[in-house]
């Protein structure tokens, strides 16, 4: 049965956040953005909030997203690098395999009970999306930020 969004009411608890890695070397060195990328008004996160459903398979999520993106990111390693600022306030990244932030969670709540309110504007948003202190700026931090989450 679904719940009607204005009384839908669940709890989330998060593990502490972890650094994802390439799960093999890659190339270290700087890779400088456009002047479009460059621009002021640019600077800033977008959150993304995305759902699926489980295929019914016994395999973890967290594991299988953990490893996928640790493999990933060998072939997409400058998002495992940080944003630096070169004079003139041109951006390169810092191709470093210093890793995404990772964060897996429980929410003692089910997809089924969100109904047909899974587009947006989407309720909730809040409880279900996290913000890891110190990774919110766009300089020096991780480029992203991903948080599984297991439905209870």
């Amino acid at each position: 049965m679904a719940f009607h969004q204005d009384s839908l009411v669940f709890k989330v608890r998060r593990c502490e956040a972890e650094l994802v890695r390439p799960a093999r070397p890659t190339p270290r060195e700087r890779k400088r953005l456009s002047d479009v990328d460059n621009q002021e008004g640019l600077r800033f996160q977008i959150p993304v909030i995305q759902f699926y459903r489980c295929d019914g398979s016994s395999c973890d999520p967290v594991q299988a997203i953990r490893e996928g993106l640790a493999q990933a990111l060998v072939f997409y390693y400058p998002f495992a690098g940080r944003l630096r600022e070169l004079p003139g306030r041109k951006l390169v990244v810092d191709c470093n395999e210093e890793g995404v932030m990772f964060v897996e969670s429980d929410a003692d709540v089910t997809l089924d009970q969100f109904g047909d309110a899974l587009q947006p504007p989407f309720p909730c948003l809040e409880e279900l999306l996290f913000d890891v202190p110190s990774s919110s700026a766009v300089l020096d931090a991780p480029l992203l930020l991903i948080q599984v989450l297991h439905e209870s």
